[in-house]
């Protein structure tokens, strides 16, 4: 490494986030300027360390000590080209993803781990800043047109694989503009949409038709569209969120998480939600159920709504403060963790089980009422087992609730229905190790495939699946 001793003479330092006071009051996103100076003096602090093991944490097999040291060493070029090697989009993933790769840093055993996710966001929002990435379209055309569902991480990474490999790629988006859940399903704060359409434009120029507003399944048929490519990927992500069917559940007021948050963010792109359909926090008690990111999307959001107070509650039990012998290094720990959204203002419960919500004569949800579990040691190779608390119940005031505990799986009616694919028993789209489906050139990636999981998988499975349909097609055309 360019700086041998540097993870002993440089302590770990990151971006800060803006003050709660300040950030709270719009939805640009959230940490204050960086040097380049001090992330220069952080990437000095990757080590030597014979074996890399934050390539274990990191499923994108990204070369992370590779363009540490050309950081270090402020070769920008290379240093984006080693990380574009891997990873279609580090601007992405340098700001969403929870940093298993960081995790894994063997420095992290006795000391701080070196800021890989910070690094790597940088050196994607500096290529562009000094023009250092470029449109990279294909020399010479296959001949072949391929069509993909679904415009989320796994369908642009897809996409932009396909047309660089010389296809003809079709971007089939449901709604209005491209981008799945990276647009609308995270917050401005925690990406800001122009960081997608900065990629989105690059694949254009590489050659990948958009065509937005589109819901196959209903706008196209699936026959029409076997029929007029060659090869189809699904990647519409895994929509289907998990329920709570209690007594209570019709009330008004009470939303599935993904539908609030879309909401908001189609209010940030100048869209107008009609009065009668408008699910909005300002001035209410907001109960939040389910202990995940999406849940703590959720508490940030209510905050620059303008919520009277907010309350996250989670079925598990709360995590420890720091790594347990159950996770040990370099496993993905299994700890508590504070986000900014928790920090600015929200009180969070775990162990309660929600037995029911409660309403007003009109209909409209004004409590949750709970009991607090007490959690039994697994036996070998089982489960944790839960019960009641006797005479711990209790009701938490809610005027609006929603409802964030993940997805079961992708909708199966329309699309997946018509197409007659098999499903694997969690109800996702089977696939062989190709990524292909029951059906001959239809093939799957990304949640579709995979079940509710992270951006970086999203990429990975775009990009593996993307290369198998590269070899079939070819193969077929022989």
């Amino acid at each position: 490494m360019g700086k041998i001793t540097g993870f002993m003479e440089i302590e770990r330092e990151t971006p800060q986030p803006r003050p709660v006071a300040e950030r709270v009051k719009d939805w640009q996103e959230l940490y204050q300027p960086f040097s380049l100076d001090r992330l220069c003096h952080q990437a000095a602090r990757c080590m030597d360390c014979g074996i890399p093991f934050c390539h274990s944490g990191c499923h994108l097999n990204n070369l992370i000590p590779i363009w540490n040291d050309w950081v270090y060493r402020q070769q920008w070029q290379q240093a984006v080209d080693a990380l574009h090697s891997t990873n279609n989009f580090p601007e992405f993933t340098g700001r969403v993803c929870p940093a298993p790769c960081e995790s894994s840093c063997v420095l992290g055993l006795n000391r701080e781990a070196v800021t890989i996710r910070y690094i790597e966001k940088t050196i994607a929002d500096e290529g562009f800043k000094r023009g250092l990435i470029h449109p990279q379209p294909a020399l010479k055309q296959s001949g072949k047109r391929v069509a993909v569902v679904g415009s989320g991480p796994a369908g642009m990474a897809a996409s932009q694989q396909l047309a660089r490999a010389g296809h003809a790629v079709v971007l089939f988006e449901k709604q209005p503009q491209a981008g799945g859940l990276l647009r609308y399903g995270i917050p401005d704060f925690k990406l800001e949409k122009w960081v997608i359409d900065r990629r989105l434009k690059q694949l254009q120029d590489e050659g990948v038709t958009i065509r937005t507003g589109v819901h196959v399944g209903i706008d196209l048929v699936a026959s029409q569209l076997m029929a007029e490519f060659d090869a189809v990927l699904l990647a519409g992500g895994s929509e289907q969120p998990r329920d709570l069917p209690l007594p209570g559940r019709e009330l008004t007021g009470i939303h599935f998480a993904m539908d609030f948050l879309v909401q908001q963010n189609r209010r940030l792109e100048g869209v107008v939600i009609p009065d009668d359909r408008q699910i909005v926090a300002t001035g209410k008690r907001v109960v939040v159920i389910g202990g995940g990111d999406t849940g703590a999307d959720c508490v940030g959001t209510s905050v620059r709504q303008g919520a009277l107070h907010i309350t996250q509650i989670e079925l598990l039990p709360r995590p420890p403060k720091e790594r347990s012998l159950e996770t040990p290094w370099p496993m993905w720990p299994h700890t508590v963790r504070t986000s900014t959204s928790h920090e600015e203002g929200c009180r969070r419960l775990w162990s309660i089980l929600t037995k029911c919500f409660e309403g007003n004569a009109a209909g409209q949800v004004q409590a949750v009422r709970c009991a607090e579990l007490a959690w039994s040691e697994p036996e070998e190779g089982g489960p944790m087992q839960m019960r009641e608390l006797s005479g711990n119940h209790f009701v938490l005031e809610a005027d609006l609730v929603l409802l964030a505990m993940g997805f079961v799986h992708p909708v199966h009616q329309g699309l997946i229905t018509d197409l007659g694919v098999a499903l694997d028993g969690r109800g996702n789209v089977r696939v062989d190790h190709h990524g292909m489906t029951s059906r001959p050139g239809l093939f799957a990636a990304g949640d579709m495939a995979m079940g509710q999981s992270l951006v970086l998988k999203a990429i990975m499975s775009g990009r593996q699946v993307a290369a198998a349909m590269d070899r079939w097609l070819r193969q077929e055309a022989c």
